[in-house]
C-alpha cells in the first residue's frame, strides 16, 4: 500500500508540474490514457529515486556542501530527465523540452508538491 501511495503522490507532482512548468507535457489521447501514464511515469520516477538518486547524492555530497542543499534541485531535474529518456525508450508520452528552466522549474514543482502531500497523506506503516 505504501508504494502505490508514493507512485500516486509522484504522479500527481508531475501532473502539477505539467501544468504549471512549460516544456514539461504528458500527452494521452482521453483522460483515462493521461491518469495511466502519469501513473506509470510516476512509477518510473520512484524507481530512479530509489535506485539511481542515493548513488547521485553520494558523488555529488560537496556539491550539496557548496551550495547549502540548492543542488538538490539539479539533481532532482537530472533525475526527471532521466525518466523522460527511460519513457521515451519505453514509448510513453513524457517530455521536457530544455534541462534548465523546464526541468529545474518541474524539479522545484515536483519536490514541493511531494513534500505538502507527503505530509498531509498518511505514511502506511
Amino acid at each position: 500500500m505504501n508504494i502505490l501511495i508514493k507512485v500516486v503522490v509522484n504522479a500527481v507532482a508531475i501532473w502539477v508540474a505539467t501544468a504549471i512548468v512549460p516544456g514539461v507535457e504528458v500527452s494521452g489521447g482521453d483522460t483515462g490514457q493521461t491518469v495511466l501514464t502519469l501513473l506509470v511515469v510516476g512509477a518510473i520516477f520512484g524507481v530512479v529515486n530509489a535506485v539511481i538518486k542515493p548513488v547521485v547524492k553520494l558523488f555529488s555530497f560537496p556539491f550539496y556542501i557548496l551550495t547549502l542543499g540548492l543542488f538538490a534541485f539539479v539533481v532532482n531535474a537530472l533525475m526527471l530527465e532521466l525518466v523522460a529518456w527511460l519513457s521515451d525508450q519505453l514509448s510513453i508520452s513524457f517530455t521536457i523540452d530544455d534541462f534548465f528552466w523546464s526541468a529545474i522549474g518541474a524539479a522545484v514543482v515536483v519536490t514541493l508538491v511531494s513534500m505538502v502531500l507527503n505530509l498531509a497523506l498518511p505514511d502506511g506503516d
